[in-house]
């Protein structure tokens, strides 16, 4: 059992769940009860980030982004964490916790095994069907089933198709969110029964929101795509070649973007979130019911967001804050209630703020700074601009109220700058407005510092 000195640590990661996609985080269009008394009881940071990706499978770099504490251009080895020092679940292990995890990992078994003495009901995939999932439960290295080979038809919404034989088993006709929470659920009450005196550190990875937004029938109907309210920034198509425009995630719907048909997928992303919400309301029901909520610090955060529409974008392979900003909220002994913190923070900060809640030393090689003193006392946050970087075609810098995104694509450079104060769905660039010479130039000198503090490979002009 937790206790105020060893505080158990029950970490809850979406996918694709956007930083606005929380009712209480100022999303009035979609129901989230669940995480808004998350909110409600923790702390809410408003300015996280997934600091981006060299490819278009954008969670596999945030999620070793968390576990490792290390930045994008520093990872390194299998799964993306390097071997040079302990994982964040490694590190809590170390200190006398039990390591469990349930969902997708995406990030290879050896980081697995590596990362976590137990697992159950593990997805090592990206994405697939919600209602057939092929999972495992962790067991030794040279006794994990085969991989298994994938298709994808364009067009059709569906992710890439399992062949049926090569896994332990899937889990037909249970929806994923279920799945994970159940699997979750399971592991809290064998922890309470087998009266375990180690505090337990828990991760809880759900595909959901991701598509194939297929969320059961109930959800859909709380949500008709023709009472969807679009905003403003939804366009037909993109006002230029960004470079990542025949991704997958740019294929599931025509071009150019027809407005009915981005309702229904906004409608359908919201069922897929009330639904995962209402599967993290379980979870917290059971540690509540359990006598474990008040020595738990519960984190619910995602890997990155999404476009669904705006900017005449689908998916998250793009600088703008619909896809690189993601929800974070901290909630649990010694975490304040109903506050806000707009701190700028990365997913590599989770590891040095998670031990410095439970009183625990993170190593030095760590690239993360703790977000523990804006947490508990509303100090400043650990950086006044926030990088974000995208293959090596799209580069951006974000301060309090400036935000400039470069893109570099067939020899060609285009600018854009928002004033994100005035501008929030950032439609307005203001790059060739003279106006603004000053302040572009100064986030110029911002953003080249950021690539060589990185170690940004891709430094070009």
């Amino acid at each position: 059992m937790g206790r105020p000195d060893q505080p158990n640590v029950l970490l809850l990661v979406a996918d694709d769940q956007r930083f606005d996609a929380v009712g209480a985080l100022g999303a009035d269009d979609v129901a989230t009860p669940n995480l808004d008394r998350l909110v409600e009881t923790g702390c809410a940071v408003t300015r996280a980030h997934n600091m981006g990706a060299e490819h278009g499978a954008v969670c596999v770099p945030a999620r070793s982004m968390l576990h490792s504490g290390r930045s994008l251009f520093h990872l390194d080895g299998p799964g993306g964490m390097t071997t040079d020092h302990p994982t964040l679940p490694e590190t809590f292990a170390a200190a006398g916790y039990r390591t469990f995890a349930t969902g997708k990992w995406h990030n290879g078994r050896e980081a697995f095994n590596r990362c976590y003495e137990e697992g159950r009901r593990v997805f090592f995939g990206g994405m697939g069907n919600h209602w057939n999932v092929p999972v495992t439960d962790r067991r030794p290295l040279d006794n994990y089933p085969d991989d298994r080979p994938h298709r994808f038809v364009p067009g059709t919404g569906e992710g890439p198709q399992p062949d049926r034989g090569t896994y332990e088993r899937h889990a037909s006709g249970t929806h994923s969110s279920e799945l994970f929470a159940d699997a979750a659920e399971e592991f809290l009450h064998d922890h309470r029964v087998a009266s375990d005196d180690r505090p337990f550190f828990a991760y809880t990875a759900f595909m959901a929101p991701h598509d194939p937004r297929t969320a059961p029938g109930e959800y859909h109907a709380m949500y008709d795509p023709r009472d969807v309210d679009l905003p403003a920034n939804v366009l037909a198509e993109h006002p230029f070649d960004n470079g990542h425009l025949d991704v997958r995630d740019e294929e599931l719907a025509s071009r150019p973007r027809d407005e009915d048909a981005i309702r229904r997928h906004v409608a359908d992303y919201y069922a897929m979130v009330t639904h995962l919400d209402a599967q993290i309301g379980r979870v917290l029901d059971t540690l509540e019911r359990l006598g474990e909520r008040e020595g738990t610090i519960v984190v619910f955060t995602a890997d990155h967001g999404l476009a669904v529409g705006q900017h005449g974008l689908l998916g998250k392979q793009n600088l703008y804050d619909h896809s690189v900003r993601v929800p974070l909220v901290f909630s649990g002994p010694g975490i304040p209630a109903s506050k806000r913190r707009d701190a700028f923070s990365y997913h590599h900060d989770l590891y040095p703020t998670l031990t410095d809640l439970a009183g625990l030393s993170a190593p030095d090689t760590v690239d993360g700074e703790s977000l523990a003193p804006a947490l508990t006392d509303g100090a400043d946050g650990p950086r006044e601009s926030v990088f974000t970087a995208f293959a090596d075609t799209q580069r951006a810098v974000r301060t309090d109220r400036y935000k400039l995104v470069e893109y570099f694509v067939d020899d060609r450079r285009r600018t854009q700058l928002f004033d994100v104060d005035a501008d929030p769905l950032e439609t307005r660039n203001l790059a060739d407005d003279g106006a603004h010479t000053e302040v572009l130039e100064r986030l110029r000198d911002e953003l080249a510092d950021w690539r060589e503090r990185v170690d940004d490979p891709v430094l070009g002009d």
